[in-house]
This record gives structure tokens, C-alpha cells and sequence, in this order.
């Protein structure tokens, strides 16, 4: 009976256990952060060198959810108070215009971790990556691609060479849906200095001087509308030169396309991260923010896809796509950035209703002609 009873107290010992660990477990759950990003390879790509290393080393219960840009949503979640998102993964203009209507945390560079040598965060970052709102994660850019092929001696290595119809003939692609990136492209190739390119655009004189540059090859313009174009119509011969986004040319050598590109003057943008203004798990928000934005995080996320980590300290760490086994760095818009432009996506929120008119006006000319 003794042996019994001192059996039965272990069995009972054990289930109190069991049952008391099975309480904490299920009452002390992990603080659940949602990290809001973009389908595809580049939420992949997030998802693997960010989130969950993060969830690992915090603790927290990382979730992803994905959209389609905008602020719609999050300007309802504030308005609401009712967040579903935490950090959100933006296109820059987009984060421009959340900053602007107070959808977004502040965010102080002093907070934000050194470089590898212990540079401030505010000299490490490209610039621009750094807002009052929001911290860059990737760099993207617009640049030229050109068909290897059309040319036997010399290549076309300059933004000059796109405007030389005598020397590299062909017809050139631009985007036709709007006046960013293409006015930006025309006043640098006619010799305004990169400093001074939007207070020259602010001017009429200003536009009217970007759109007599690109009369000089008027005549040689073929338009895209989708980003998947440029890639396709230089492939098949239809246009010698287009303006292409930088992942473009990527996902073209991967299919072996291999295309010549002109990142002189490349148009470079961000994605970055924000925090929703009033979630109240802003605290926890800034600690995935500071661990991502670390060098050797941002450059695993450039090892999965063509973007360039919007720190310079992340470029030593860069190493080959670890699906596909290339190297990444030569795809890289910052391992081009010597003459790289960085776009005002606040210029154009505050003067793009002024200057679209003015383009739509020159591109009716062209139906006129």
C-alpha cells in the first residue's frame, strides 16, 4: 500500500506538472509581431534573411502579410486605432506621402545601429534611405539597357550615348505614362549638374528645357507601358536602348538574355520600413527595424534578390543567390552608384500636377507630327 501510495503521489506530481506547464505555455504566449511586405521572390527574400532570424533571436511570433502598396489601408488602421500591421514594408513615394499626413512613427537616426566599423548610421546609409518616418531597406533603380548585339565596336557606356543617334542608332524605349524618371534623365544628359536638377524642373524654362532634349530623339522614341517590356522589346529587336528597372535586367540574364546595361545616371529609389503612427507595439516594431537594418542583414536580402542593401557597409557581405548560385553583387544598383541620382519622390508629390500637363501637352505633338 506504501509503494502504492508513493507511486500514485509521483504520477500525481507529474500530471500537476504537465498540467501547470501546459497553462504557462498556452497563457504566456510570444508577443506577435506582423510584418507587412510584397508577394513574390522579395517577400521571400525578407522572409528568410529578416523575419525569421529575427523571431529567432527576439522570441517574438513573426507573422508576413502581403499588399499591394498604397496607404489606404494603413490610414484606416490609425484612423481606427485597430492595427493589424506593425511594420510595413514601403515604395518610397508611398512612405513620403504617410509621413506627410502623420500615418507614420518618427523614426531618429541616432536610434538606428552603427556599420560593422562603427560609423553612425546617418553617414552609413545611402543617401536619402533615412527619413523623418521611415529607414531604407533595399535600393532599386531605373537605368538603360541596351541589345549587345546592334553594336560591334563600341559600346554605349553613358547617359550621352543614349542621346547619340549618330553613333548608336536605333530606336530608344521610354515609359510614356508619366514625366518622372524621364525628365530627371534628360536634364542630366544636358549637362545640368545632379544638384541642381529639381530647382531647375521647378521652373517652366526648367521643363521646357528637359522636353527640347528629348525632341533631339524624338524621332527615334518607341513608348513601354508595363515593366516587363523593356526586357522583351530589346530581346526581339524592336528597340536598340530602353529605360529599365534594375531587376528587369536581372531577371533577363537569369533567362539568358544577357543585356548590356548603362548604370551611369541610374534613377535610384527605396524601399523602406515605417511604423504605423499609434501601434502599440511600436517598441517591439523599432527592434525588428534596428536588427534588419544591421549590414550583414540588409546584404543577406540583396544575396536572394537584385536590390541593393541601403547601407554601404552591407556591400563586403554580399555573396551568391543561394538558390541559384550567382553572384549578386554585379546586379547590384550600389555596386554602380559613382554618378547614381537619387529621385525627390517629395518634389514630385508636391509639383507632379504642375509638370504632367506640360508632358501630356509634348506627347500630343506627337500624334500631331
Amino acid at each position: 500500500m506504501k509503494r502504492w501510495i508513493t507511486v500514485a503521489g509521483a504520477v500525481a506530481y507529474v500530471v500537476v506538472v504537465v498540467l501547470l506547464f501546459g497553462y504557462l505555455w498556452m497563457t504566456n504566449k510570444s508577443p506577435k509581431l506582423t510584418i507587412v511586405s510584397w508577394p513574390g521572390q522579395y517577400g521571400h527574400a525578407q522572409a528568410s534573411a529578416l523575419l525569421r532570424p529575427f523571431a529567432d533571436r527576439s522570441g517574438a511570433d513573426v507573422r508576413i502579410a502581403e499588399y499591394d502598396g498604397g496607404t489606404a489601408e494603413l490610414a484606416r488602421q490609425v484612423a481606427a486605432k485597430k492595427y493589424s500591421w506593425d511594420v510595413i514594408d514601403l515604395e518610397l513615394p508611398d512612405a513620403v506621402a504617410a509621413c506627410d499626413q502623420g500615418l507614420l512613427e518618427p523614426i531618429d537616426a541616432a536610434s538606428l545601429p552603427a556599420g560593422p566599423d562603427g560609423m553612425p548610421a546617418a553617414q552609413d546609409f545611402v543617401p536619402g534611405a533615412i527619413g523623418p518616418c521611415w529607414v531604407g531597406s533595399v535600393v532599386y533603380s531605373q537605368t538603360i539597357a541596351y541589345d549587345r548585339h546592334r553594336f560591334t565596336g563600341k559600346q554605349p557606356t553613358t547617359l550621352a550615348d543614349f542621346f547619340d543617334l549618330k553613333d548608336f542608332p536605333g530606336p530608344r524605349a521610354m515609359r510614356r505614362a508619366s514625366p518622372k524618371f524621364n525628365l530627371e534623365l534628360a536634364l542630366l544628359a544636358d549637362g545640368v549638374a545632379p544638384r541642381d536638377v529639381y530647382a531647375v524642373l521647378s521652373t517652366p524654362q526648367g521643363v521646357a528645357r528637359a522636353l527640347a532634349k528629348l525632341d533631339t530623339i524624338r524621332s527615334a522614341l518607341v513608348w513601354w507601358t508595363n515593366d516587363d517590356s523593356p526586357a522583351r522589346m530589346l530581346a526581339d529587336g524592336r528597340t536598340a536602348f530602353s529605360t529599365i528597372l534594375n531587376g528587369d535586367i536581372f531577371n533577363a540574364a537569369m533567362h539568358g538574355n544577357n543585356l548590356g546595361v548603362i548604370w551611369d545616371r541610374q534613377l535610384y529609389e527605396f524601399d523602406v520600413f515605417g511604423v504605423p503612427k499609434g501601434d502599440p507595439k511600436r517598441g517591439l516594431a523599432m527592434d525588428f527595424i534596428r536588427f534588419a537594418t544591421q549590414a550583414k542583414h540588409l546584404a543577406g536580402v540583396a544575396d536572394w534578390v537584385p536590390y541593393g542593401p541601403a547601407r554601404r557597409s552591407a556591400a563586403p557581405y554580399v555573396g551568391k543567390n543561394p538558390e541559384l548560385s550567382v553572384a549578386m553583387a554585379p546586379f547590384l544598383p550600389t555596386s554602380h552608384f559613382a554618378t547614381a541620382f537619387a529621385v525627390d519622390d517629395q518634389w514630385w508629390r508636391l509639383h507632379g500636377a504642375d509638370v504632367d500637363p506640360l508632358w501630356q501637352a509634348w506627347l500630343a505633338k506627337e500624334k500631331q507630327s
